[in-house]
């Protein structure tokens, strides 16, 4: 009995990654495929060739940022873009969505930024007990009387749903450096600290 479950735990082990990349992987695919609607009907492949293309969505979503980031890198671009976004800023509830979500596109996206580049640990919700996080500013300025301590924020992502969480404003000094990348740090959350880096993981977390 022991042997058989035994395979049967190898054979989930092959198959349940496996099956759960397809599934991820096709939901990708379908939903780039969407993009297709934004073609007028009598210029979709099904149309034009007869039959369906599976992926052309990819193709065509690719294109779409291909050209709109060498429109946006121009002086004309640029223009563009800006008056765009003066209309948009000109409309109360949409300028507020959009603006947010440009900041934290531009603080993610941006390769000079310095959000989301190192895997952090602080104390909490208590002392005594570490959770895992990730740098997200490294001078936080406050007003507050009394409170003159070097502060940074920190994001603590839930396990195993990182996109939501809580950030922490701590001392510069209560926050430990990890020695592991951003997709450690998400492997390891996700797997509700089943996949850690092999060796030694901490280092002091210094001003760059």
């Amino acid at each position: 009995m022991g042997t058989l479950r035994k395979y049967i735990i190898a054979g989930l082990l092959v198959w349940l990654p496996l099956a759960a990349t397809v599934v991820i992987v096709k939901l990708v695919v379908d939903l780039l495929d969407n993009i297709i609607l934004l073609l007028p009907p009598e210029y979709q492949p099904a149309t034009v060739l007869g039959f369906s293309v599976p992926g052309f969505g990819i193709v065509l979503a690719i294109s779409i940022l291909l050209v709109t980031g060498m429109l946006a890198a121009n002086l004309f671009g640029r223009r563009l873009v800006e008056f765009w976004e003066a209309i948009l800023n000109r409309i109360p509830l949409v300028r507020s969505i959009y603006n947010s979500v440009k900041q934290i596109s531009t603080t993610i996206l941006d390769s000079n930024g310095k959000s989301f580049r190192k895997v952090v640990m602080l104390q909490y919700p208590r002392k005594g007990i570490w959770s895992i996080g990730f740098l997200t500013n490294e001078d936080v300025s406050t007003d507050i009387d009394g409170l003159n301590e070097d502060l940074v924020a920190v994001f603590v992502p839930t396990t195993p749903n990182p996109t939501s969480g809580f950030i922490m404003m701590a001392p510069r000094d209560d926050v430990t450096e990890l020695d592991m990348s951003v997709e450690e740090g998400f492997k390891f959350i996700i797997s509700m600290g089943v996949i850690i880096p092999d060796g030694p993981i901490r280092t002091e977390l210094t001003r760059k």
